[in-house]
């Protein structure tokens, strides 16, 4: 039993007015009077918060399957009340290493009402945790008192890469293959036959077939034209790296976790549009080499095997990764490179090792950069010490900039945005590359 607000501010109440009734009937009487009154009450709010128990609210939790990591999951608390109107608070004793929307959860329920009740989890890491009990307060009829007692519903939960991405992406692309989402298929682009239509004004006169049009001719029905679509069935391979760079914290997440979520997304996207894609994890050396396969349960099998893999603070073997990549692939393919680079210098590797792939492979470099250097960047001060930390971000910057520009020199195709934006913008150019049959 915990006393209530109400029972409080009795108790105050009753000291205030202790002097007054002090005039009148004397100390000692006062005093006495003092005493029945607080044992009157610390009895009523016991027997308030007891009576709570035989009109318990009944409360279940549902969690998602899998919980997505950087993002707000629903937790789910159902409600069913009892005989009498009750007054609940509920504290989910969920991850501590999780944000949390709100940490104790209060309704009001009428006698035989049911509620449902949802509140967000955010984590920022991934792994299996441990989830506790459901501590539960529930206020006496009179107010007193709460009755305070723990629903046994501990169990383990584990955080996967950003599912709910994933999930929106592929109804995304579901609408855009099936139409639901405007497709404007361009004469030229692609190299496989997809279909015959009438002749429209502004055609290429250079993709009319006039031997289907010869056959029809006699219906005076007019020329037809052949439409392209990007070639299937190619092959793409994601290079992810786990090193040094890639354990620093972005927006709340590691920069490796930007670049699982970017790798399973463009591996949707690869899939989605009927290529093989493979997936290689590297520091040092390769840690995890998965071979280039289509359909779309090789994407279930990409996120149980990528979801345990963590960074480890080594130096990345960018020769090494791209030399595992040629001895294993000998056809051409996309290959992209998901990193980061902080200078000339350091991106001097990186750059011979693309550098090898072309012309034989497409490369492509994706590195995932720091929004908050861009905002150091850009913000005018004229205070010493961040002045100082502003040049460092702009160098920074300029640095990349010439590390990009040698890259592209090379024939290396690249991508630089914010980590929190990468995905998007990456799943874009690779629908762009394959519209323009670049590949």
């Amino acid at each position: 039993m915990i006393p209530s607000r109400k029972t409080y501010l009795l108790l105050i109440a009753s000291i205030f007015f202790a002097p007054v009734v002090a005039m009148f009937l004397g100390v000692n009487y006062t005093i006495f009077m003092l005493l029945c009154f607080d044992f009157i009450l610390l009895f009523l709010t016991i027997f308030d918060g007891w009576g709570v128990r035989k009109n318990r609210v009944k409360i279940s939790r549902e969690l998602p399957l899998k919980l997505s990591i950087g993002r707000d999951n629903p937790v789910l608390l159902k409600l069913e009340g009892s005989n009498v109107n009750s007054v609940v608070k509920i504290c989910d004793y969920y991850p501590t290493e999780f944000e949390v929307s709100q940490s104790i959860v209060s309704a009001n329920l009428s006698a035989n009402e049911n509620q449902e009740l949802t509140y967000t989890v955010k984590p920022n890491q991934r792994g299996e945790f441990t989830w506790g009990n459901i501590q539960i307060r529930q206020l006496g009829k009179w107010g007193l008192g709460w009755h305070n007692w723990q629903i046994s519903k501990s169990e383990k939960v584990k955080v996967y890469p950003d599912l709910m991405g994933l999930k929106s992406l592929s109804i995304r692309l579901t609408l855009q293959s099936t139409g639901s989402i405007r497709k404007v298929r361009q004469m030229g682009i692609g190299t496989e036959f997809a279909e015959l239509r009438n002749y429209r004004q502004g055609d290429d006169l250079r993709f009319v077939d006039w031997k289907a049009t010869a056959r029809r001719s006699y219906a005076n029905m007019g020329p037809l034209v052949r439409v392209l679509e990007p070639e299937q069935e190619q092959t793409l391979l994601i290079l992810l790296d786990r090193g040094r760079l890639m354990t620093a914290k972005v927006q709340g997440l590691q920069r490796f976790d930007w670049g699982l979520n970017t790798t399973l997304s463009l591996a949707l996207a690869g899939l989605h549009r009927g290529d093989r894609v493979g997936v290689a994890v590297f520091d040092r050396q390769i840690h995890t080499w998965i071979p280039p396969e289509r359909g779309q349960n090789h994407l279930n099998r990409l996120i149980d095997r990528l979801t345990p893999i963590e960074p480890v603070l080594l130096e990345s073997d960018y020769l090494g990764a791209v030399t595992h990549v040629v001895q294993q692939q000998t056809r051409r393919a996309l290959v992209v490179v998901i990193t980061d680079l902080v200078d000339i210098t350091a991106s001097s590797e990186l750059l011979a090792a693309l550098s090898k792939l072309a012309p034989r492979y497409l490369p492509f470099s994706v590195t995932l950069r720091d929004p908050q250097i861009d905002k150091i960047a850009h913000t005018f001060t004229e205070d010493i010490t961040t002045a100082y930390t502003r040049a460092v971000s702009l160098d920074l910057l300029a640095q990349r900039q010439v590390a990009f520009a040698q890259l592209k020199q090379r024939g290396v195709l690249v991508l630089d945005a914010p980590a929190n934006q990468i995905s998007d913008q990456l799943v874009e150019r690779y629908l762009q590359l394959k519209a323009r049959n670049q590949l």
